[in-house]
């Protein structure tokens, strides 16, 4: 192991707005496969370049030892880029191509260094991560998302950095893609931290980081032992907040009674007073008297409410559990009739052995789609949803399908969640929406906003809501990594949502993980004889 370490101390980043970010970060990132964690939205991207350099805190102090490489997880190829490019290695290749053909300029071997065999390394990288057929000069612009990504990984990895910080590695990576990157990420020997919400990959880490509004704090052990952990806090938080909810309670109770005899006291004593015959001004001196005593006391119960609810919010703001997804099914007629049938229909853009496709899909079934990336998973779900026509071939479609795709295109992303859904449901009232929605985890002033400001997790639920809550809901749900770019919370909402879901679906997931807690009937493999539709031996 080495003395690689990185060190936050006292680290605190303001928006170009002026909202802080997070604040007062103290914490320290040695050479254990460490993974970074938290909600979408908190600020674990931009901690991420901070640590690599390329973000300056607003205050506070910054720490490297080494060199680190950094890898968004955002790439975007330009034209003209190569494969050696996109690795982060295209100058020192290019240096060592001058270099064969004689040159003799200093710069060029200043360039280079000492790594007279990078071309071969970087090509061994790339057989690595499956991507052999490449070479350092070809194309960049031609690979899809999965290839990029595994590509400046080879870079990544095949650079001399002494930290790596890797944010979100493994979206759009098959699962061998996938298996074959924690492979080459347990071999690695330096300092390593990773952005992800992976859990098969998290299971691997060492050590789980959390990035929260309330601030970071480190657990040991891998993701396991995170969710027992956090599964411990939340059960102590949660009923600490109910002893505070509870003494909240006795508080306004006792306080009722308490004015209620003061009340009692005041008529008492002004009846008493007129009885008695006492002059006016005295009368007055003693109704004075008691109002200010009766404000008095009012202004004692008003603070003490609010020191009460004050302590009950900061409570809460210690429960991070999931939220409890509720789900109204509706009336999902799950009998085994044919959801769809496929005879002999040719996918368009795919080549063989992926078409044509012969398939039956029955009610009730819950399929898993899994398979390389490019053999037509997206394809096959557009077409049994009806969005491409088979271009060859026959398709007959026995109830309403809804097609969910990466982009949650059905969106728009200027309306409302609450606007969308009224447009699809005649018959329920504006309340009850409402309220199922509130249920989903969508509150009041989250449905009010227009989609395109939610966070990933939001809209897939505000997705997900238009089709189970139109007039005529959708009894065949067809999802394309619905899983991808999900925070951890999100994804145990979206898990909880699909085990409630009463009708037929198909998911296509490369998260293994995932598609294991929705408790799948069935695999459709895409294989080297094309499709095979087997049942989930468990």
């Amino acid at each position: 192991m080495t003395n690689t370490s990185l060190t936050l101390e006292r680290v605190s980043y303001r928006l170009p707005d002026g909202t802080a970010l997070f604040s007062e970060l103290t914490e320290q990132f040695d050479a254990r496969r460490t993974a970074l964690v938290g909600r979408n939205g908190v600020g674990k991207s931009l901690l991420a370049k901070m640590l690599a350099g390329l973000l300056t805190p607003s205050t506070g102090q910054l720490q490297r030892s080494g060199r680190v490489q950094y890898l968004a997880q955002h790439l975007s190829p330009q034209p003209g880029d190569t494969v050696a490019a996109l690795a982060g290695v295209g100058d020192q290749l290019a240096a060592l191509k001058r270099i064969e053909a004689g040159s003799i300029d200093a710069a060029d071997f200043d360039v280079l260094g000492d790594d007279w065999d990078l071309r071969q390394r970087l090509q061994t990288q790339l057989a690595a991560c499956g991507l052999g057929h490449l070479t350092p000069e070809s194309a960049a612009h031609s690979l899809s998302g999965g290839e990029a990504m595994r590509v400046a990984l080879s870079g990544a990895l095949l650079s001399d950095a002494d930290f790596l910080i890797l944010d979100e590695p493994t979206n759009h990576l098959d699962v061998a893609s996938r298996t074959a990157l924690i492979q080459q990420l347990l071999r690695w020997p330096r300092g390593l931290l990773v952005i992800s919400h992976d859990r098969a990959l998290l299971q691997q880490m060492e050590r789980i980081v959390e990035l929260s509004p309330l601030g970071i704090r480190s657990y040991g052990g891998n993701y396991a032992f995170y969710q027992q952990q956090k599964a411990q806090e939340t059960a102590a938080a949660s009923q600490h907040l109910e002893r505070l909810k509870t003494d909240r309670k006795r508080e306004e109770q006792a306080q009722r009674a308490q004015r209620e005899r003061q009340e009692k006291r005041q008529s008492r004593g002004q009846r008493q007073g007129k009885e008695a015959n006492q002059a006016k001004i005295l009368l007055g001196r003693q109704k004075a008297r008691s109002e200010a005593s009766a404000g008095k006391l009012a202004q004692q119960h008003s603070l003490k409410r609010a020191q009460l609810s004050q302590q009950v919010r900061e409570a809460a703001q210690n429960i991070d559990a999931a939220q409890q997804v509720i789900l109204h099914s509706g009336a999902f007629n799950n009998i085994a009739h044919n959801v769809v049938t496929l005879t002999d229909a040719g996918l368009p853009y795919v080549s063989a052995p992926f078409t044509p496709v012969t398939l039956t899909v029955h009610g009730g079934q819950r399929i898993g789609v899994i398979g390389a990336n490019g053999c037509g998973k997206s394809t096959l779900l557009k077409v049994l949803a009806g969005q491409y026509a088979p271009i060859s071939g026959h398709i007959a479609r026995g109830v309403h399908a809804a097609y969910l795709d990466q982009q949650l295109t059905l969106l728009d992303p200027q309306k409302t969640v609450l606007e969308q859904l009224l447009a699809v449901n005649t018959q329920a009232g504006e309340a009850q929406l409402r309220m199922q929605l509130a249920q989903l985890g969508l509150d009041a002033r989250r449905v009010s906003l227009p989609c395109g400001s939610l966070s990933g997790g939001e809209q897939l639920k505000a997705a997900l809501a238009t089709v189970i809550y139109a007039d005529s809901p959708a009894s065949f749900l067809l999802l394309d990594e619905p899983s991808n770019h999900l925070d951890l919370p999100s994804l145990t909402a979206l898990e909880s949502f699909l085990n409630q879901y009463q009708g037929t679906l198909m998911v296509v997931s490369h998260d293994e993980v995932f598609l294991h807690n929705i408790h799948l009937t069935h695999w459709l493999t895409a294989g080297p004889q094309g499709w095979e539709l087997s049942a989930n031996a468990g």
